[in-house]
């Protein structure tokens, strides 16, 4: 297989975009998250010619919005969804072992038996966090990447959650599970890697018609229009695919996010796993990240109407993660203590069911009636599984000359550490910025603070960067046209 270089630019992208309306590939994928750039790998590890085109940026949707896991599906033990918690733990597997283990690290789940979780949660939490462990097993994870739950001390609870209330706390129940250094970053390395492997992946090219044998797309930033030819074509568009496809109904989910300082959940080395209230099968996630923040999600509320370019979190969302967080602190979080929210939509087949929460997390994947690939639902932590489906499934529509996925073996490409939230005291990096822009196909501000970098998860941060960040983005770009 010819090697090509992983590296994304505008000046990559301004080639590649003058012949893709003179050629015919095998494969053109539509949608640049977390599916759509899997799609892209796993066509082009198995030898054939790709083009990926994206509206905005990569991870511009709800892939940059997830919990940041890759995650064995306690949850979906919890309601009866056995096939779907195998999925999630074996994809975990490669993920962790094969795929990317430079992008992940093991992270303590902590349920503590306290005041604010009841003996039926308590129960049920520890046999899904066993029964989770058995699936670890059966996919095959050494202990090493993921240690097996153990019951601690209330000691133990309280040194790794020192914000814990002390009053009634019996302990706990500690798992691990999978962290992402980053989702957005995720992303954007399986994209490099697809592009390393001859993928075309072209961002600010808008699809507005699919066919079976290509679409008619718009360059976002001139406003030309020209076709693109596909001998099969798949529409990785997320809670979009609807605009392209009619037949497809969508039903949104917002999934809200709130970010706060470490210190003042006592700088935890464990997640909290609080359970609803009353629910034994839903929980809120108080997650330490690597860049002295936590993040606390998530809720699971439908989200009807337009489709919005950025989802946002309601206040309503917000309270509801302080309530569930606070049952179990020793000192609430106040609403003024939240440093940050982000929402993402998940883009779930509707089923009729009465809420979202209800509605199953299997991904879908059919040939429409114009006859091209739809593939949505699914998750982060099953991206690679998505992505041999769909393929799987136009290959076998278009007759392609193609051997079976192998991207269950491949590593994804090294990548440069990202930078997160920890830029309180200095500016983003120039190295950071020049690496995003000549290597990852960052082409505005925003693309670095938001997507390259997670400095824009906090409004305060990304204004005091966004000027001195802007100003180096043009002056590599001029360097690069």
């Amino acid at each position: 297989m010819t090697s090509h270089s992983p590296d994304l630019n505008v000046a990559r992208r301004a080639a590649e975009l003058h012949r893709a309306g003179d050629e015919t590939v095998d494969v053109l994928v539509i949608g640049g998250g977390i599916t759509g750039v899997g799609v892209a790998l796993d066509a082009a590890a198995r030898g054939l010619s790709v083009t990926l085109l994206e509206a905005e940026d990569l991870a511009f949707g709800t892939s940059r919005f997830s919990s940041k896991l890759v995650h064995g599906g306690l949850r979906y033990l919890a309601t009866g969804d056995v096939a779907t918690a195998k999925e999630s733990a074996f994809e975990r597997h490669l993920l962790m072992t094969r795929i990317a283990p430079h992008l992940i690290r093991p992270l303590g789940q902590l349920l503590p038996f306290a005041t604010g979780v009841t003996a039926r949660q308590r129960a049920a939490g520890t046999i899904g966090m066993a029964m989770g462990d058995l699936l670890r097993m059966r996919a095959r994870t050494p202990s090493r990447f993921l240690p097996p739950p153990r019951v601690v001390s209330a000691l133990t609870a309280q040194r790794l959650v020192p914000s814990l209330s002390p009053a009634g706390l019996r302990g706990g129940m500690l798992s691990y599970d999978g962290q992402l250094v980053d989702d957005a970053r995720l992303v954007i390395t399986v994209a490099r890697t697809a592009a390393s492997l001859g993928a075309c992946i072209l961002t600010r090219v808008r699809a507005l018609e699919l066919r079976r044998d290509g679409a008619t797309v718009e360059d976002v930033q001139t406003g030309e229009r020209l076709d693109v030819r596909a001998r099969a074509v798949i529409n990785a568009t997320g809670v979009w695919a609807g605009s392209l496809d009619e037949s497809i109904t969508v039903r949104p989910s917002r999934g809200t996010h709130i970010v706060l300082d470490a210190a003042d959940l006592g700088d935890p080395s464990a997640a909290l796993t609080i359970p609803h209230e009353d629910s034994i099968s839903r929980y809120v996630f108080a997650l330490p990240q690597q860049d002295g923040r936590v993040i606390v999600g998530l809720t699971d509320e439908d989200a009807p109407g337009p489709v919005p370019r950025v989802a946002e979190a309601t206040e309503g969302d917000i309270a509801f993660l302080l309530a569930n967080l606070n049952r179990v602190l020793s000192a609430p979080i106040t609403r003024a203590q939240v440093r940050g929210s982000f929402a993402g939509l998940r883009p779930l087949v509707d089923t009729g069911a009465t809420s979202t929460a209800d509605i199953s997390r299997r991904h879908l994947v059919s040939v429409s009636e114009r006859g091209f690939v739809n593939v949505l639902g699914g998750k982060l932590t099953t991206y690679r599984r998505m992505a041999e489906d769909a393929v799987d499934l136009a290959v076998a529509t278009a007759g392609l000359d193609a051997g079976p996925s192998g991207t269950a073996f491949l590593r994804l490409t090294d990548t440069a550490v990202a930078v997160t939230l920890d830029v309180d005291h200095g500016p983003v990096p120039r190295a950071v910025i020049e690496f995003a822009v000549r290597s990852e196909g960052a082409m505005t501000a925003e693309d670095v603070l938001d997507r390259r970098t997670r400095v824009g998860l906090l409004d305060a941060h990304r204004e005091c960067q966004r000027q001195p960040v802007e100003s180096a983005v043009a002056e590599i770009l001029s360097t690069l046209s």
